[in-house]
């Protein structure tokens, strides 16, 4: 008796962790999995210390505390130009994937079709199967990652029950315009479907690119599920704060899900996040400064190194093109990379629907030091990969 079910056939363990293990295995500088090796903002930790000797021990209400709830509210209200409650529109997660999670249970049945553009983060495909749904791939073409609009209409002729959008995208950066989304907007519309947004890495999009939120679009706030999380914009990767905003008819059916499949994000940790949530807009402005700048030192790197890459507009993604090293496998590479030159990058065919082998995806959310030490090893990569 098989005890694999049929909704797990589908796909495999996260090649993004898996790619952690090898590049810990190997001692290799890690630049798979895209966590910061900085320290959160010291008013965070500041309030997380007090906190542990402060009444916040026990569970918090379910769909997360009044504090959390209320900072978070008053934070996307001014980001995204739009009134959001926090009794009302707001149910708080552990992490975004929960979210993401919760909003595909509550929006789909099995059967349902669900939009997912690809390059994708590995975990959509995966949420759509996990609830029954049949993914339709959309493809953002190389080296723009931008759209068809008739392709993309092709895909809603199949009537779907919604698209996921990752704004800026994980793994290439992309950061879509406003009329981009406009052209998503107007299709949802006229053919009724849901968008459940990712947009994590909202804070970290380099200028002239802006961030648009869906969700402030003309006639979007009742079809948008906006899906985030605090890891990225505060360092704080390993608490597992996230959230789902939407209208009240769909945040009452999120908290029924969320009730069930972790009862409530860690309340201490809520508590001491909130601050963050407080901080003001130079904050943001600080952050943007710092990505952008990282982003610099490691895309000079690797054009002095003579590596093909991606420039990001948002996150802190690049894809490099690994074609040169005659690899048929993007997965060896990667594994080759992390034993032989001591750097950890994911192979690229786990983000894309179609045959794709040409790219790994890299991070630079490092210190400096942990990126110059990364660019030192690559900087013979192609005498230490002939081995």
């Amino acid at each position: 008796m098989s005890i694999t079910p049929d909704r797990t056939a589908g796909f495999t363990d996260s090649v993004i962790r898996r790619m952690t293990r090898i590049s810990n295995e190997y001692g290799a500088v890690n630049l798979s999995q895209g966590f910061p090796d900085f320290d959160p903002p010291k008013p965070i930790l500041d309030r997380l210390a007090a906190v542990s000797y402060e009444n916040f021990h026990q569970y918090s209400i379910t769909w997360g505390s009044d504090h959390f709830r209320q900072a978070l509210a008053a934070k996307q209200s001014r980001f995204m130009g739009v009134s959001v409650d926090p009794d009302k529109n707001v149910v708080v997660t552990c992490g975004s994937t929960e979210a993401m999670m919760a909003a595909m249970l509550s929006l789909t049945n099995p059967g349902d079709k669900v939009v997912v553009f690809s390059p994708f983060y590995e975990n959509y495909a995966a949420d759509a199967i996990l609830s029954g749904a049949e993914p339709i791939y959309v493809p953002l073409v190389p080296p723009s990652f931008c759209f068809d609009p008739e392709v993309l209409e092709d895909a809603f002729r199949q009537h779907p029950k919604a698209l996921i959008l990752c704004n800026p995208s994980n793994p290439c950066g992309k950061v879509f315009t406003r009329a981009e989304l406009e052209v998503i907007a107007f299709l949802a519309k006229k053919y009724d479907v849901f968008v459940i947004t990712d947009e994590v890495y909202e804070h970290i999009v380099y200028r002239p690119h802006e961030m648009v939120y869906l969700y402030s679009l003309p006639g979007m706030e009742e079809r948008t599920v906006c899906c985030s999380s605090l890891s990225k914009t505060y360092s704080i990767t390993g608490w597992r704060l996230g959230y789902v905003i939407a209208r009240p008819e769909i945040i009452d059916t999120v908290k029924k899900v969320h009730d069930f499949l972790t009862v409530g994000a860690a309340a201490p940790l809520q508590e001491a996040a909130a601050t963050g949530l407080e901080f003001g807009d130079e904050y943001y402005c600080g952050l943007q400064e710092k990505y952008t700048e990282k982003r610099e030192l490691f895309m000079k790197g690797l054009d002095d190194i003579g590596l093909s890459h991606t420039v990001p507009e948002g996150a802190y993604y690049a894809l490099i093109d690994i074609s040169e090293f005659g690899y048929a496998s993007d997965t060896a590479f990667c594994e080759d990379l992390a034993r032989k030159v001591g750097v950890g990058m994911v192979p690229g065919s786990s983000f894309f629907r179609e045959s794709e082998n040409r790219y790994a995806r890299v991070h630079f959310a490092k210190k400096d030091a942990t990126l110059r030490e990364a660019l030192d090893r690559l900087s013979d990569i192609r005498r230490k990969m002939q081995k």
